[in-house]
């Protein structure tokens, strides 16, 4: 069974520390492939600032490009509209009826899960793995959610074979990683200022910035 992780999110830019929790996710969970997904206009952001869908999109093909077991997925910026997880999970699960997914997500999104748009149609919809990161513990993730749901988090560790063909023991899988200490706030931070984006996104995406000037006036 082939197992694919979904790395959905603004992507503004794209930046190391998600490649790495990427990279770190899928060595660890033995996924075939993480997808990337970037929203067209993220339900949870302020409206305006970000830059364009296409410039955003352009750059995590860049980053991805000739990374073993990176793709990426216009789905979302080419369906334009909000990007509802729930509408994009059940588009890929057509398009890969057979493979079982996964949902990755920071624990800093995963406990607002509660203000996602049809949440609950989500965590039924596929297999969720929550990452570390920086500032915040993966135990928290256990508080975030009642009854039966909280019953179906737990590590990695004991969450038994992702690709076999019995299910995993827990829907929301926690996997710690060696998070990079890198934002997207940050990045852009620095485009303003005029500083290196050395050690912060991959040059391809570093040159794309500067060709096209994106983040000068924000």
């Amino acid at each position: 069974m082939e197992t694919i992780g979904l790395f959905g999110g603004t992507f503004d830019p794209i930046h190391l520390g998600h490649l790495r929790a990427a990279a770190e996710v899928r060595r660890l969970a033995r996924l075939d492939r993480i997808l990337f997904i970037p929203s067209y206009i993220p339900p949870h952001k302020a409206g305006g600032g970000a830059a364009p869908a296409a410039d955003r999109l352009r750059m995590v093909e860049l980053a991805c490009r000739r990374r073993a077991g990176f793709e990426v997925s216009p789905i979302e910026v080419q369906a334009r509209g909000k990007s509802y997880s729930i509408r994009t999970l059940r588009k890929i699960r057509a398009l890969s009826p057979a493979a079982r997914l996964f949902f990755i997500v920071g624990i800093d999104a995963f406990l607002d899960i509660g203000t996602w748009h049809e949440y609950e149609k989500v965590l039924a919809e596929c297999l969720f793995i929550v990452t570390g990161r920086p500032g915040f513990e993966l135990e928290r993730a256990a508080g975030v959610l009642a009854g039966r749901l909280r019953g179906a988090i737990g590590p990695l560790a004991e969450a038994g074979s992702l690709a076999g063909p019995v299910p995993p023991r827990f829907r929301i899988i926690l996997v710690p990683i060696r998070a990079l200490d890198v934002s997207s706030t940050a990045v852009r931070d620095r485009v303003r200022r005029g500083g290196s984006l050395e050690g912060l996104v991959p040059r391809a995406v570093a040159a794309y910035i500067q060709e096209h000037q994106l983040y000068r006036g924000r």
